[in-house]
């Protein structure tokens, strides 16, 4: 799952980046409004962590110039103004859930899987599932059957992806952002390479079909 993560304080974003990789998110960073705007917006991502305060545009004109434009990723704030007026002005503004600073890590993390768990409307399991193919995104756990499927983190991300927008045909170009992220200094036909790689890992269960090559465009996810 992919993060983005918006503070100006260099201290705290390194450290809460450092707190999610760890957690096994992927996590992109931003320090100033512009900056974030711009990421949210020309990158795919399962939720935004973002200050209030930053330099320039603040998290709050920031998360409504999304909303505006109909990104509806699911949006955690950070403040030190954690008063009631504060709390109502990041909602408004288009926010999830507000959490004052300063605050405990084990609190932070648990915020942010219940607004990714919203997000997936599927309760509180966020499990995907394909005929037998389970996978596991909090857990980074795969399995056919009962049978684990044992993957590389991009595997797991690129399958991840694929199959919360089975039906759907993804470009290339989208898929690389989603799993590299536009700043990736790797190529693009890296995307085709791990397509091959883990149709390999899904050969032995029959599902390697279920990744379709649409011609000159990307990739869908079909149900076998």
């Amino acid at each position: 799952m992919r993060i983005l993560l918006v503070e100006d304080d260099r201290g705290l974003s390194d450290a809460l980046a450092e707190l999610l990789r760890e957690e096994s998110f992927q996590v992109d960073v931003a320090h100033d409004g512009e900056e974030g705007l711009y990421l949210a917006e020309t990158a795919v991502y399962d939720a935004l962590v973002v200050d209030v305060m930053l330099p320039g545009l603040s998290g709050y004109d920031l998360v409504r110039t999304l909303r505006d434009k109909r990104v509806h990723v699911p949006v955690l704030f950070l403040t030190a103004l954690g008063d009631v007026d504060h709390r109502v002005q990041g909602l408004n503004a288009g926010g999830d859930d507000y959490l004052p600073k300063p605050f405990a890590t084990e609190e932070f993390l648990a915020r942010l899987r219940a607004l990714l768990r919203r997000n997936r409307e599927l309760g509180t399991d966020m499990t995907l599932r394909s005929g037998l193919l389970v996978l596991d995104p909090l857990a980074r756990r795969a399995a056919f059957g009962n049978e684990p499927i044992k993957l590389s983190d991009k595997e797991f991300d690129l399958l991840e992806y694929l199959l919360s927008h089975r039906g759907q045909i993804l470009m290339r170009e989208r898929i690389f952002n989603r799993v590299w992220g536009i700043d990736s200094d790797v190529m693009d036909t890296t995307v085709d390479l791990y397509v091959h790689y883990l149709r390999k890992k899904l050969q032995p269960f029959g599902y390697d079909t279920a990744i379709r090559t649409v011609r000159n465009v990307g990739y869908m996810w079909s149900d076998p």
